[in-house]
């Protein structure tokens, strides 16, 4: 028998492999790029903030687009959602049942379930999800996640729309003196997110599958959820 052809035919199916799950991931990203949010869902999200402009829930949109491609590029590992009014309109969104349930299917090929905003505490699987999400937002706008200047969309979208009760983050707590017309009485650190010493402990959350592997199995994040309220999909 002769073993180079198995070899090479082996190695064949593994290059396929490989391919198709990076075209499934591609046209997973485009799909949600591309998506358009249900015809009424701003108006929902407007009844819950009332001096948010069309304008402004426009944004709001675009950094939940920004969650789900976190969401998405993990590996559809746990991620968590740093921003209240985000939350908000993720919410409102899972409650147009049929529309949300095809959304989570083409653009993850399973549903991602929804648990409140939440920031660094005490519970592991938390801190790595808010650390998941702040590594993939960052990239997605060019960001060092280590040693931010700025902050991604959905970091900066509860502070800057002034949000109440909303989660208040700066890029770096070096230096920082609270302004009175900052929502909320403590900032929170966007480089903590970027440093596994910093914050409430728990590790960075990032490891070598989070790398950009599409997470071809349906196993998500398992444990208790994060310190301070539950957070982010699965």
């Amino acid at each position: 028998m002769n073993i180079v052809p198995t070899i090479a035919c082996f190695a064949f199916a593994g290059v396929s492999a490989v391919l198709w799950r990076r075209q499934r991931r591609a046209r997973r990203e485009a799909y949600i790029r591309d998506f358009i949010l249900p015809h009424g869902l701003f108006d929902k999200l407007r009844a819950r903030h009332p001096d948010l402009s069309l304008k402004d829930c426009q944004l709001v949109a675009q950094g939940l687009r920004q969650f789900f491609l976190a969401h998405l590029k993990s590996g559809r590992k746990y991620v968590s959602m740093p921003s209240q009014v985000a939350d908000d309109l993720w919410h409102e969104f899972i409650l147009y049942t049929k529309n949300y349930e095809q959304f989570c299917r083409r653009a993850f090929g399973r549903f991602l379930h929804h648990t409140p905003a939440a920031v660094l505490g005490k519970g592991q699987q938390g801190n790595a999800g808010i650390r998941r999400t702040w590594f993939y937002a960052c990239h997605e706008e060019n960001i060092n996640p280590h040693k931010p200047t700025r902050l991604p969309l959905l970091f900066a979208l509860d502070g800057k729309l002034n949000i109440p009760n909303g989660f208040v983050y700066v890029p770096d707590c070096h230096g920082f003196q609270r302004k009175d017309d900052v929502v909320g009485a403590t900032p929170y650190c966007g480089a903590d997110l970027g440093n596994a010493s910093g914050g409430c402990g728990g590790g960075d959350g990032m490891d070598a599958s989070d790398s950009g592997s599409d997470g071809g199995g349906d196993s998500g994040g398992g444990g208790d959820g994060c310190g301070g309220g539950g957070c982010g999909g699965d």
